[in-house]
């Protein structure tokens, strides 16, 4: 009965913090075992007491003010010094940007709303197609789950019990090899298309660009950096980037008002309460998960399709494909992880952090994909595009992303080796 409760649940689009603890619920009244109540509350609270989680709010807070400081403008202006030449200049220049922002959200969403307010009319206005443009933005707010900082990783960090720190590090090379492959994607339909051939800055033009990007830059640098050489776990490297991305937007680019704070620490609360409070729910749902056995039974069951690590990932990535669909990337880590990486690691021997790239990685692009497709109506919203022409505009980044997941599942060195 449990099992058919949660589906109800879950189809009749009930929040999934509350589909997982009314499951919790329920599965203690259906076993009979009434005295697990004593312990449910004990179990909701464990689920948040954990030191990296304090990582998210941090991040977030940083997203908030570095939006607020006017760095993104100064991103794009830096992007340009690099790749502002080439033919179909501001699509590679539009990439480059959300390497860049990447590496300082952290949240696919929020980048994506970020970048379709700043670079989609500016690419609509040099004559590119605004489906493709719409297009270009979106898939560059993939490299958010891959290049540290990552939302989706400080989330698998905790639920796997994986220094985040390390994780972080695992996603520097993914993320490289696939913001290079929405390059060549991007080269390729500029051949096709004949894109308008982009102007290369003079030396004063780069070296003003690069001047006014380089304080926003020290917020990776603080965030990476600190982690790489090992000055600070990332929740202290999430605390000192909030700070100087406060001290960048108001002292430097005076875009910042002291008197905004309250809104921004209220607007951090409130996102950072809804992706908590999941962790906590999903806590009591993984302690049902251990009752019932689940992992076992459905490792016994896979290991009859398939022995072959590569395969099982495919398979896994066939399902997650499916299920980011339907669920929030966030909410479906949140709920696969504790039944599949036992399975992933005990079964078939995969290493935790390679595991953790590729789903990360996968259930992001239920953003971009219908029938839910948030990430697609964040960047219609912010464009004016329409989210079917986004989407068949969209399709070679997505075949792009198909393939580094291959990959990745197959080399686990692409992940590990910087560890």
């Amino acid at each position: 009965m449990t099992p058919i409760l949660f589906l109800i649940l879950l189809f009749a689009s009930v929040p999934i913090a509350f589909v997982l603890a009314l499951t919790a619920l329920w599965y203690i009244y259906d076993s009979g075992n009434l005295v697990l109540y004593d312990s449910y509350a004990q179990q909701i609270f464990s689920g948040v007491e954990n030191y990296g989680l304090l990582a998210i709010p941090l991040f977030i807070l940083t997203g908030e003010l570095m939006n607020e400081g006017g760095m993104t403008q100064r991103l794009v202006r830096a992007a340009r010094v690099f790749v502002g030449g080439f033919r179909g200049g501001l699509a590679y220049i539009n990439l480059l940007a959300n390497m860049f922002m990447a590496a300082i959200i952290g949240s696919a969403a929020s980048q994506i709303a970020v970048m379709s307010r700043a670079m989609v009319p500016a690419m609509t206005k040099e004559g590119y197609d605004p489906g493709f443009s719409a297009a270009t933005t979106a898939a560059g707010g993939l490299l958010a789950p891959v290049i540290p900082p990552s939302m989706l990783f400080v989330i698998y960090g905790v639920l796997a019990q994986l220094p985040i720190g390390d994780l972080f590090i695992a996603g520097i090379i993914p993320g490289l090899i696939m913001a290079a492959a929405f390059f060549v994607v991007v080269a390729l339909i500029g051949l096709a298309q004949n894109f308008p051939k982009g102007e290369w800055m003079n030396l004063t033009q780069a070296a003003r660009a690069l001047r006014d990007a380089l304080p926003a830059f020290l917020i990776p640098l603080a965030i990476v950096g600190g982690i790489l050489f090992g000055i600070a776990t990332p929740t202290e490297s999430a605390a000192v980037a909030s700070l100087i991305a406060f001290a960048v937007g108001w002292l430097i680019y005076r875009e910042i008002n002291p008197r905004d704070l309250g809104r921004l620490f209220v607007r951090t609360a409130t996102n950072s309460s809804l992706v908590i409070f999941m962790i906590a729910a999903a806590n009591v749902f993984g302690w049902v998960v251990v009752y019932e056995e689940l992992p076992q039974k459905l490792a016994a069951f896979i290991s009859t399709v398939t022995s072959d690590p590569f395969t099982f990932l495919l398979i896994v990535n066939a399902c997650l494909l499916f299920v980011g669909m339907l669920i929030d990337g966030i909410a479906a880590l949140i709920l696969i992880t504790p039944i599949l990486l036992p399975i992933a690691m005990n079964t078939y021997g995969i290493n935790p952090f390679q595991f953790g790239v590729v789903i990360s990685l996968n259930l992001v692009l239920g953003l971009l994909t219908p029938p839910v497709g948030v990430g697609l109506y964040i960047a219609s919203a912010m464009s004016g595009v329409r989210p079917f022409t986004i989407f068949t505009a969209l399709w070679p980044f997505l075949l792009a992303v198909a393939g580094v997941l291959i990959l990745l599942s197959y080399f686990p060195i692409l992940s590990t080796a910087l560890i």
